[in-house]
This record gives C-alpha cells, structure tokens and sequence, in this order.
C-alpha cells in the first residue's frame, strides 16, 4: 500500500499528527500494537492523566477529537496553588485573573486515546493498522517501505516514529539517545479527600520531590508523587490506610484527610533526548524524541506541539514530504523549546530539592515575589497555557 506518511505509534502524540494530516487532505498509515481499551461513564479513573493546555486543546480541536474527550470526561481546573514545604513562599494562579474560564483540563490519557481513535475512522484517508506493529524499515532515495509483524509491507514518502521511550523507529535507524536516569520514581493513584479539590490543581514541592494533586470531574483527585525510587517501592506496600495518612501528611492536610486511595502505581523517572530528530525519510515525534521530568506535567503537551511543528512543515511542502530540508526544518522548530522546557524541569528539581539554607531562602523568596508581580507571575501562566 502506498502512503503519503506513515505513522508508528498511534498513541495521544501519533493520532494527533495523523488527524492533522488526514484533515488536511494526506493519506496517512498509523501503526499500533494495542488499541485503547473502550470508555464507559461508569469505568473507575485511570492511574495516568495529562494536565491537558490550551495549545493542546487547540490542537485536539482541529483534529477533530476534543468533543470526543469532553463527551467522555475531562476536568476543567480554574486554579494552580504551589507552595514549598521548607518555607512560606507559595505561588497561586487564577483562571479569573486571566480573563479566561480555566487554566486547563485533567484528561485520562485513554479518553485522549479513545476520542482520537474515533477521530482517525472518520477519514477516509487515514488507515489504522492495529493490532500491528513495525517490524522493519528500508529508506530508499523517493520512498521508505515498511514491513509490519503481520508481514504487511506499506511504502510512502515519510516514516514518523510516535512509538514512545522505547521507540523501534529509534533503534532501527541507530539515531542516539542522550539519558539522565533521576533515580526517583512518579507514584500514580487516585484519592477521595475530606475537603473538596475546589477545581484547583495543588503542588508542594519537598526536598524528596513534588507532590501534586490534579482535580477529576467526581470530585476525586489524581495524584503524582515524585519519590525516590525505594520509597516509592516502600509507598506500594503499605496498607490503604497508611498511604492515606502518608499522602495527607505530604499534602500538608490542604485537602484535609485523605479517606480512600484506589490502584497504586510507580514508573521510574529518565530524561531522554534523541540526536537528531531526523534522517533522511524520518522524523521522530514526542517521547520518541524526548522525556522530561513530569514536575509540571508538560511531557504530553510537549508531543502535541511536536505533532502541531511537524504537521505545519509537512502541509507547507508542495512536494517531497519527506525531503531532508522539510525534516530540517521541523527539528529546527522544535528541539530549541523541548531542550529548554527539560533543562528547566531538571532545573526546578534540583532547585527545590536542595536543602541547604541559602536556597531555601533563594526559593522561598522567589516564590512569595512573583506571586505579588501580577504582570510576570501571569506571563509564565500564559506561557505554560500557550495563549
């Protein structure tokens, strides 16, 4: 068969490039191994939610997915309150003070899934090839062929890797992956609390890394923990009841006590940069291009904004889509944001990480002067937001 694109991985990042180029008219492959499990209301939440931005929103608008998300369920939070547990510098943000209705929305990463799914069997031009998988690759001079596990072969003009951390793609062309393994792990559930999340989202930062809570639509909270990795292991396996008063105490009681946890979860915690982005007929997108540090949860937001960079190079070509000079010209768009963002979280980590005096009182302060410069501390919120 033969394709304007193909796309391996048709996770959140590959489904919405594939819907952005199949809106546009190109005739698109997504390959993927296993297809989100379907939504029902009354399905408990999902251990693994994205604090979804405005530039995301946007761009799951004009894939034709974000009715779909909403109809399942989502979580508008009007408010961020971060606060330092050595001190008393505190940052909040209001969606009010923006002008705007919210900040963002809490989605589980399966009703992004689900609602892109359905987007890409409503064009024509984009086939989906799943359960399937890349088992190989040939670059040739006008075109890459594409043998999957089924033994399938497909031939177009561009090969995408969207296959995640562990990225085939990747491996196969031989491109290098700088990795900074953290040594912490991101501990993952869902919480019932006494008081109620006030649809805002709530982040302390301690020196054993950020806890944040994310508000969900039942009035539930997900929660990210970041721990170093063997206590992360040690939270698994306490009783509800102590990981509850463990969470609570953590929270410093703002939501006041934790009363009922469901699944708990922990993944470890790498930063990882792919160089380059591209060869020849290929270009690697979201966390087949890079992870970060999920303190500010911008890992999925970073993908969409590759999807949105490589989707706009690709549409402004009237010829080879493929060529190296297009490619060039995505990876120019985007490695400069994406190795910022990462320096800073790992920035952010090792600042507030750092227990010594001087810091503390260099964050505290920080903290406590950009929440009372309106003008600055609402910059970085439309910044974050991408309006």
């Amino acid at each position: 068969m033969q394709y304007d694109i193909i796309i391996a991985g048709g996770g959140m990042v590959g489904s919405t490039l594939a819907c952005l180029l199949g809106n546009a008219g190109k005739r698109v492959a997504v390959l993927e191994a296993h297809a989100p499990a379907p939504f029902a209301a009354t399905d408990p939440y999902d251990l693994r939610v994205s604090a979804i931005s405005r530039a995301s929103q946007r761009a799951l608008v004009n894939a034709g997915a974000w009715q779909g998300v909403v109809a399942r369920r989502a979580c508008a939070y009007e408010a961020m309150q971060v606060w330092d547990a050595t001190g008393s510098g505190q940052i909040r943000f209001d969606a009010a003070d923006l002008g705007e209705a919210d900040l963002g929305h809490i989605v589980e990463n399966r009703v992004i899934q689900c609602a892109l799914l359905d987007a890409i069997q409503a064009l024509d031009n984009v086939d989906l090839y799943c359960p399937d998988k890349l088992a190989a690759f040939e670059v040739g001079a006008d075109s890459v062929k594409v043998q999957l596990h089924s033994g399938t072969t497909l031939q177009a003009q561009l090969l995408v890797g969207a296959d995640g951390a562990q990225s085939k793609v990747r491996q196969l062309a031989g491109i290098s992956l700088a990795t900074n393994d953290y040594g912490q792990k991101g501990l993952v559930c869902v919480v019932q609390t006494e008081l109620s999340h006030q649809d805002t989202a709530w982040q302390r930062f301690m020196p054993s890394g950020p806890l944040a809570f994310l508000p969900l639509s039942d009035g539930s909270s997900s929660i990210v923990w970041t721990l170093p990795a063997d206590r992360a292991d040690a939270m698994l396996l306490l009783s509800d009841a102590d990981f509850c008063r463990e969470v609570a105490q953590a929270l410093d009681y703002r939501l006041g006590e934790v009363t009922a946890v469901g699944e708990r979860a922990a993944f470890s915690l790498r930063g990882r940069h792919a160089e380059p982005y591209i060869q020849p007929r290929l270009a690697l997108v979201g966390d087949a291009a890079h992870t970060i540090h999920p303190l500010a949860g911008q890992g999925v937001n970073l993908g969409i904004k590759d999807a949105l960079g490589l989707a706009e190079q690709l549409l402004k070509s009237s010829g080879d889509v493929g060529s190296v000079a297009v490619l060039r010209a995505y990876e120019r768009a985007r490695r400069g944001d994406n190795v910022l963002t990462q320096k800073a979280m790992e920035g952010f980590r090792l600042l507030f990480g750092n227990t010594l005096a001087p810091w503390k009182i260099l964050r505290n302060t920080g903290l406590s002067l950009v929440n009372r410069l309106d003008f600055v501390k609402y910059q970085i919120a439309k910044q974050a937001m991408g309006i």
